[in-house]
């Protein structure tokens, strides 16, 4: 018999290790991309997995009797209107059972406002056809480059600001200027859609941006630590990339490694990134799917035997 509750951490050790294996967190947000998935101690593996997840109230299992089968974890990204999956894992060879529960979920966050939800996986993960059967759809492909023992550069001096929020608008007009139109119909096809879709990145990361004739033409966010990480938009037309990194490798200095997320489709970044000693550290589909919207709130209601824990 199904039951709805909060998940606990033993629940959690049951569900991702079993003989010592490690069922891996499908879902790679970009706060968590880089850290390993399935390292030597199981039980170690799945106490982090459960403090990432256990600090939100949005977490839905699917059971059978005592046994869970399934977890799927979603959080609010910048505005409540936009949502990303931050856990999924499934521990039974029945695949449908990811599918069941990015159904409940979608249709519950639905209910809270969410007008669109996304999920970002790994290229060659069995649950990108699964999701893509529950509305999800591939908008962009990713990759992940990291760099170990960072090369030293010289900070290239551009004059940078720190960005204020005056600026966003400024920002918002560079995305568009410099994003794929395919992507930005998911991410930010109006101002108040892109403002939405933030992705958390943790910690406290900077934002600079570069202003000529009262356009902003380069916006670089930095986020600093052991493992430094950076994501950066420039406008070809009016300033060359290269500079843009050099700034970055040199104020992220003292990291001893540095990541970034660049498109894999002929994006130029990609090659500034292999000339500076980055290497690629993993390929990712990112999805997402467009939630209708709800008169009044959904009623309970239960799908199979997947159940809400939030």
């Amino acid at each position: 018999m199904s039951r709805a509750r909060h998940p606990l951490p033993t629940d959690l050790v049951a569900l991702i290790t079993h003989d010592g294996r490690v069922y891996p967190n499908e879902a790679k947000t970009w706060d968590r991309m880089g850290a390993d998935d399935s390292g030597p101690h199981p039980l170690g593996t799945a106490l982090e997995q459960w403090l990432s997840f256990a600090t939100g109230k949005h977490t839905w299992v699917n059971v059978h009797g005592a046994t869970i089968r399934g977890l799927v974890s979603a959080r609010r990204r910048a505005k409540r209107t936009a949502w990303e999956v931050d856990c999924l894992i499934n521990a039974d060879a029945d695949q449908s059972i990811s599918g069941s529960l990015l159904d409940r979920m979608a249709a519950d966050i639905a209910g809270q406002g969410a007008e669109r939800v996304f999920l970002r996986l790994a290229a060659d993960s069995c649950v990108v056809e699964i999701a893509r059967g529950t509305g999800f759809f591939t908008y962009a492909a990713e990759t992940l480059y990291r760099a170990e023992n960072p090369p030293s550069v010289e900070d290239p001096g551009l004059p940078l600001r720190a960005a204020s929020r005056a600026d966003a608008f400024g920002i918002y007009q560079l995305y568009n200027a410099v994003t794929p139109a395919n992507v930005r119909a998911i991410e930010g096809l109006t101002f108040r859609e892109w403002q939405a879709a933030h992705e958390p990145w943790g910690g406290n990361p900077s934002d600079l941006v570069l202003e000529e004739d009262g356009l902003i033409i380069a916006w670089l966010r930095l986020l600093r630590g052991n493992e430094g990480r950076f994501a950066m938009l420039v406008h070809p037309q009016r300033r060359d990339a290269d500079a843009f990194l050099h700034t970055a490798l040199a104020r992220l200095k003292g990291s001893a490694t540095i990541l970034c997320l660049a498109s894999s489709q002929g994006d130029s970044l990609s090659g500034h990134l292999r000339e500076l000693g980055f290497s690629p550290a993993g390929d990712y589909t990112s999805m997402a799917k467009r939630l209708a919207k709800h008169a009044g709130e959904l009623a309970a209601k239960t799908i199979g035997t997947t159940v809400t824990a939030s």
